[in-house]
Parts: C-alpha cells; sequence; structure tokens
C-alpha cells in the first residue's frame, strides 16, 4: 500500500519523549488510517438496528465519511486532500465530518506516537466508566498507553488553520480529566485536524500542566469489561461471514467487506479470548504479539485493515463509476 504523508505541529510536549516538538511529517497509509476510523472509540448506532447488520452500517457511515471528505489525486500523490464533495457541504454536515475526522486523526496520531492504540470516547462510556460530568466542555477520548498509565484527548475538525482561541480551549477541556483509576493522567493533549489549501495536516499540544487545578475535574475509573465496545463492531462485522470467521479462528485471515472495498482481520489467539469476553487477556496478548514476527500489518490491538485500489483514486472518479 503506497505511503500517506501528513504534515503535523507539536508544542508543549516533554522533552525526551516520543514526540518532538515542532513541525514534522508523519508517514501512513490507507490502511492504518481506515484501522483509526473503524476503531476509534466514538459512538455506534448497535442500540438503533435492534436486528440486521448493525455492525455494517456503523462501519459504512464511518468509513463513507473517510471516503467523502478525503482522497488521493492518485497512488503516488502521498498528501490527502479534501474533496470537492467535502467542500460544498452545508455547514452543520461539515460540523458532522470535521468532527469525526478529528476524532480518527487523534487516534491514529495517539497510536503511531504515543503507543495509545486503546481510545474510548468519554460520552458513549461515561455510563461504564462512572464518570460524573457537568457542564459541556470537556474532552473526546481518554486511552490507555502500551508501557501503561493514561492520555485524555479533546478532538476537533477545522476547515482551516485553528486559531490561538481553538489550540487554548482544546488543550483546557483535555485538562479536565484529573484522575483515571487513581491516578492523574500522563496527557492531556489537545488535538486538531484541519486543511490548509485543502490538504489535511495535524496540530496538537501537551503544555506542562499548570498549578491552577482545572473548572470542574473528572475522575473515573476503568474496568475490563469496557473494552467489549471496543472490539464488538469489528468482531460482528467478521461474525457477518461464518465460513471466513471460523477460518480467522484457527489461522491469521482477512474477511472482505466489498461494500467498504477493504479486508477486515483479528489475530487467532485475541478472536478466541474476544468470543470468551476475556477482554483483558485479548489486549494483553494483542500488546505482547506487536513485539514478535510475523503479525505484519496488524495492529496494537490485534487488528488488522487492508485497502482495497479504490481508496488510492479521487472520490469524484469513483462517483463517476457507479
Amino acid at each position: 500500500m503506497p505511503r500517506i504523508e501528513i504534515d503535523y505541529e507539536s508544542e508543549g510536549f516533554a522533552a525526551g519523549g516520543s514526540v518532538s516538538n515542532g513541525s514534522r511529517v508523519l508517514v501512513t497509509s490507507w490502511d492504518e488510517l481506515l484501522w483509526a476510523a473503524l476503531t476509534v472509540g466514538r459512538p455506534n448506532r448497535q442500540y438503533v438496528f435492534k436486528h440486521g447488520k448493525s455492525s455494517m452500517y456503523e462501519a459504512l457511515m464511518r468509513l463513507s465519511l473517510v471516503r467523502m471528505a478525503l482522497e488521493q489525486s492518485g497512488p503516488t500523490a502521498y498528501r490527502l486532500r479534501r474533496t470537492t464533495a467535502a467542500r460544498t457541504l452545508d455547514p452543520s454536515e461539515k460540523g458532522a465530518v470535521n468532527y469525526f475526522l478529528g476524532l480518527a486523526i487523534c487516534k491514529l496520531f495517539a497510536a503511531k506516537l504515543l503507543q495509545a492504540p486503546w481510545l474510548l470516547h468519554l460520552d458513549l462510556f461515561r455510563p461504564r466508566l462512572n464518570v460524573v460530568l457537568t457542564g459541556r466542555s470537556r474532552p473526546d477520548l481518554v486511552g490507555e498507553l502500551s508501557a501503561g498509565g493514561w492520555l485524555a484527548l479533546e478532538c476537533k475538525g477545522r476547515v482551516s488553520a485553528p486559531s490561538t482561541q481553538d489550540k487554548i480551549k482544546a488543550k483546557e477541556q483535555a485538562k479536565r480529566v484529573t484522575s483515571v483509576n487513581g491516578t492523574p493522567p500522563s496527557l492531556c493533549i489537545g488535538g486538531v485536524a484541519y486543511f490548509r489549501a485543502d490538504v489535511l495536516r495535524f496540530y496538537w499540544r501537551d503544555p506542562q500542566p499548570d498549578l491552577s487545578p482545572p473548572r470542574r475535574p473528572i475522575e473515573f475509573n476503568v474496568d475490563e469489561t469496557v473494552w467489549r465496545y471496543y472490539y464488538q463492531p469489528i468482531l460482528e462485522l467478521i461474525r457477518a461471514q461464518p465460513a471466513v470467521y471460523h477460518r480467522m479462528l484457527s489461522e491469521p485471515t482477512l474477511a472482505p467487506v466489498d461494500e467498504l472495498d477493504i479486508q477486515v482481520g483479528i489475530l487467532p489467539r485475541v478472536l478466541h479470548f474476544l468470543e470468551e469476553a476475556n477482554w483483558s487477556a485479548a489486549r494483553h496478548f494483542a500488546r505482547e504479539s506487536m513485539e514478535k514476527p510475523g503479525h505484519t500489518g496488524y495492529q496494537a490491538d490485534g487488528i488488522r485493515v487492508v485497502a482495497g485500489s479504490t481508496w488510492l483514486r479521487p472520490f469524484e472518479d469513483e462517483q463517476a463509476g457507479l
């Protein structure tokens, strides 16, 4: 899969960490971006579709947003550009698309640069996370670092470069999380995905905390059962193909999703643990497996997404072929 390059700027990160301050370029791919879009912990629609392929509807919605908003001019064009379709949306539609792009891009950067593949959406999980939320200003995502510890992420999507006020507000919202499982988060990051000359860029900021406590602090505990909601959409997507699903239990296998021009898979051992509802063991095994050879293409959560060739072509070309 040809590479994708995303220009980004980092501010306020501690010296000696995995993120260097200043301007850099993230090298990624459609595989990784679509994995981020499918697994970012946002509210899904499974409770709406009581019967039928609810996971398919959810996956179609998530990846349709990405496909409609972003494109490559061709296999040798490394940057992602905003599509004409995205530019012509009405304001409310633009807001919804940009919000989701902000979540997906934040997830991508957190996984690749912070080793934080597991992220949960705070609003979705607050009944189980025992979160007391007051006011409307709060971060979007909380996540667990592979090395231990937690982070909070406020994710924004914009059609243009973020203002100074946008940057400050994003960071202030992330700072509201003051305790996860009894300890302060290691990182409280404000991130903004935006476009400059219609090219996708990213900015994030994690300045050192000040001494003044945030207004309306958020404290909560996380138990392992909550991670079922992280894996459930892709798990059900694979279960919809029984023959492929059973083969995947014994050997690395990918399930085609023709409607999305992708293939998805879960490591066999991880899949067994998910079937047993042993969420803790699934995550532990996935984390350890990434340190071993032979799992090329699988992410740190044990999931793999492979994008088909149509993702390399401009969105308008795909529409013309319908």
